[in-house]
Parts: structure tokens; C-alpha cells; sequence
């Protein structure tokens, strides 16, 4: 991929900010996300702009360090505030599909592998580094949300 190609996928991320972080907010508030209701709507709006704004400068820079090392930040936040991993991978999910969305809306076809190929791959490499620093923190300590203890009783036999 050029970086003319990454660069006018960038611009194209910029146009469409406040359709894209309107739509995840939507979704967002549809599944009804305990955390982030409580939180509020405002709120809710900023995390998913400061995403938002790594993955465009992912997009810019062709570099995943920023974007990882805030996923990480924002496992350790959401743990600490009591946040369930589910609920903070759907905000990151939310927004991921609104992206999909207005790229396959708005972009010719020709240039949909592309945009989605960088969308998918930074933010798939954020939710991998939100994933994996929840589940280390939880592994330090007793975490509900991961206590899979259920899915074994009984198989002892």
C-alpha cells in the first residue's frame, strides 16, 4: 500500500469523524453498556473521539505503537473503574463498525480493501492489546467477569 493510498485514507477518516463517532455513540448507547451509560453520553463521546483520533493517526503515521499503548492505558483504566472486558471491547467493536460503515458508504469500491485493511488491522491490534493487558490484570487478581470456574463444574468425572 502507498502512502499516497494511506494518506487519502486518512483525509477521507478526517471528513468523516463526527458522522463515524455519532454512529459508534448510537451503538453504543443500543446495547445499553452499564459503565458507559452511567458515565454518560458526553463522556462516552470523548473516548470514542480519542480512539478515533489514534486510529487516524495510526492511519498517518503507519505506526501502531500509539494506538497500542493507549488500548493498554485504557484496559488498566476500565479494570481498575470496575469496567467488564466485554463492555470495553464493544465500544472499540462500535466504533470499528461505524468506520465500516462509512467507508462502504462513502468510498468506491476500488479503495474499500484499502481503508478497511488499515481500519481493521490497527484497531484489530488495539483490541488485542486492550485484551491482553485486561486478562494480565485479571489474572493478578479475582476478576467476575473472567471467573470461568462455571464452565468446568461438573466436568471433573
Amino acid at each position: 500500500m502507498s502512502a499516497i493510498h494511506a494518506n487519502e485514507t486518512s483525509e477521507f477518516l478526517v471528513h468523516e469523524r463526527a458522522a463515524t463517532i455519532a454512529a459508534a455513540e448510537a451503538a453504543l448507547a443500543r446495547i445499553h453498556a452499564r459503565h458507559y451509560e452511567a458515565a454518560g453520553p458526553e463522556n462516552a463521546r470523548e473516548r470514542l473521539e480519542a480512539l478515533y483520533d489514534r486510529l487516524i493517526e495510526a492511519v498517518d503515521t503507519r505506526d501502531l505503537a500509539s494506538i497500542v499503548a493507549y488500548a493498554r492505558q485504557v484496559a488498566r483504566e476500565r479494570f481498575e473503574a470496575g469496567y467488564d472486558l466485554a463492555e470495553v471491547q464493544a465500544a472499540f467493536n462500535a466504533l470499528e463498525e461505524a468506520t465500516w460503515s462509512r467507508v462502504l458508504a462513502d468510498l468506491p469500491p476500488q479503495r474499500f480493501s484499502e481503508a478497511l485493511g488499515l481500519v481493521t488491522t490497527i484497531l484489530g491490534a488495539a483490541k488485542d492489546a486492550l485484551g491482553r493487558e485486561y486478562v494480565s490484570l485479571a489474572t493478578r487478581r479475582h476478576a467476575p467477569s473472567l471467573d470461568l470456574s462455571r464452565l468446568f463444574m461438573g466436568a471433573a468425572g
